[in-house]
């Protein structure tokens, strides 16, 4: 009992430490730094654009620090008189993916990006640092940021965007905040929006792990009107231009859908607290997409909604990567890197040190055997049916029959082996077939399935953690 007093006084302790640190170094607001990312595969820039104030800040006041380390980049802001460590997060980014794209071969991109902390009281200096092979990070930008310089633009932008509360259960600084933004919605649309929102709410927050931390949570949406209804498909010529620009066809892949305009999206979501991004598409056509710590699209009027929302929702909150090895992708994994640093696979097969160890079913070996090769014969047959049918310009009600059939085949066969629903280590993961291991025979970063592994859940379970303390 004594122990137990002694470690909660340290806690305490802790809270008020980080607290203190808070008000010596912070204001109430959020400083939003703005900058361009400029490069291709052998290089890369940045150049400071601005700093704007993006309303109160809804992040924890009192875990500053990132502990986690997700994501292939990692910022830094310190006291530029001290050098002390004030605030730190993970990220990922459009610009990130873009790298590994045939295009960044042979010619240059730029994107528009934002780093979000609390608004600093004096000079601080941002670092941005990137992972490297051994899954350390490398300095690459150092900007020293000057609250008041010319470019800083400290009072905040007045929202005149129409707000719906969709779940708020306390304080931001306590809550998982998210914030959900309509693209595709006319002004007539913006009924369906609320319904949309409200659904991407219900599904999200009833499904594990989140579900059991629903009163941590709080989502709100911003009411974003487009001209006409529907997105942009650069693919199959629908020429839409809608409130936050997102399109169909990013980085060339049919159905992966991006925005671009990265301070149209960030300004609209400053119009209530957030930390996570949610980008619903009033659209009928499979597709979406899911950034670490930037933002989900995810298409709402398709029979797989409900697992769009949630598969790329994983992505952007605690950076899961897909666990699935036989589709396409639209860019090219980075094959330098000995072990994954996301928290759902690893290339580590021995059951001395995987990453998961603790939570492996007893008597489940490892690696852990499974129906690899029957399922690999059926998803290449799938996956050459699919191309068939893109270039038939099959209407979309087929491919998505075609998909509920595949996701029936799945579900039968992964569910019935002798280590269905056991943690252990079954081989094939993140785009590759060979040398990677997932935690479970079935997930919703791995099939269109309806649960997360164990693995997922446990990492999802840190991030919420991390950000309600």
């Amino acid at each position: 009992m004594k122990n137990i007093f002694v470690f909660t006084l340290v806690l305490i302790g802790i809270s008020f430490s980080s607290m203190a640190q808070y008000a010596d170094y912070f204001t109430s607001a959020t400083m939003r730094l703005d900058y361009n990312h400029v490069g291709n595969s052998g290089e890369e820039h940045f150049a400071f654009d601005q700093m704007v104030n993006d309303g109160d800040w809804a992040g924890s006041k009192t875990v500053l620090l990132d502990n986690l380390k997700l994501g292939k980049y990692f910022f830094e802001v310190k006291d530029s008189k001290t050098g002390t460590l004030l605030y730190s997060r993970g990220f990922a980014s459009i610009y990130g993916e873009w790298e590994t794209t045939p295009e960044a071969k042979t010619e240059w991109g730029s994107f528009h990006e934002s780093l979000r902390f609390p608004w600093p009281k004096n000079e601080v200096a941002v670092t941005i640092s990137k992972r490297n092979i051994n899954n350390g990070f490398d300095p690459i930008w150092t900007y020293n940021v000057n609250p008041k310089h010319y470019r800083s633009f400290s009072s905040p932008v007045k929202n005149h965007y129409n707000t719906i509360d969709i779940v708020v259960n306390g304080k931001p600084e306590h809550q998982v905040d998210i914030v959900v933004l309509g693209e595709g919605y006319a002004k007539e649309d913006m009924g369906k929006f609320k319904k949309d929102a409200q659904r991407f709410a219900e599904v999200l927050l009833n499904t594990e792990p989140y579900a059991s931390f629903k009163d941590k949570f709080s989502i709100r949406a911003v009411e974003t009107p487009s001209p006409d209804s529907g997105v942009n498909h650069s693919h199959q010529d629908i020429h839409t231009r809608s409130a936050l620009s997102v399109t169909y066809g990013a980085f060339d892949s049919e159905r992966y859908a991006l925005g671009f305009d990265n301070k149209t999206i960030r300004n609209a979501a400053a119009a209530v607290p957030y930390e996570f991004t949610a980008i619903l598409m009033n659209d009928s056509i499979y597709g979406g997409g899911g950034i670490y710590n930037l933002y989900i699209t995810a298409a709402v009027d398709n029979a797989f909604q409900e697992y769009l929302f949630v598969h790329e929702f994983g992505h952007h909150f605690a950076d899961l990567a897909d666990e699935y090895y036989t589709s396409a992708t639209a860019y090219e994994m980075d094959a330098k890197h000995l072990e994954p640093w996301e928290l759902n696979v690893t290339a580590n097969a021995d059951p001395e040190t995987i990453k998961w160890k603790d939570i492996v079913t007893p008597g489940t070996p490892i690696p852990t055997p499974w129906e690899k090769e029957k399922y690999d014969e059926n998803s290449i047959a799938v996956q050459k049916k699919r191309v068939e049918l893109r270039k038939s310009k099959v209407d979309e009600k087929v491919m998505e029959d075609f998909f509920l059939k595949q996701k029936a085949w799945d579900n039968e066969l992964l569910s019935n082996m002798k280590y269905s629903g056991k943690v252990g280590a079954f081989e094939g993961a993140q785009y590759k077939s060979k040398g990677l291991y997932r935690s479970a025979a079935n997930c919703i970063m791995f099939t269109r399935h309806d649960k997360f592994c164990p693995a997922c859940q446990r990492a999802i379970k840190l991030v919420i953690d991390q950000n309600t303390k």
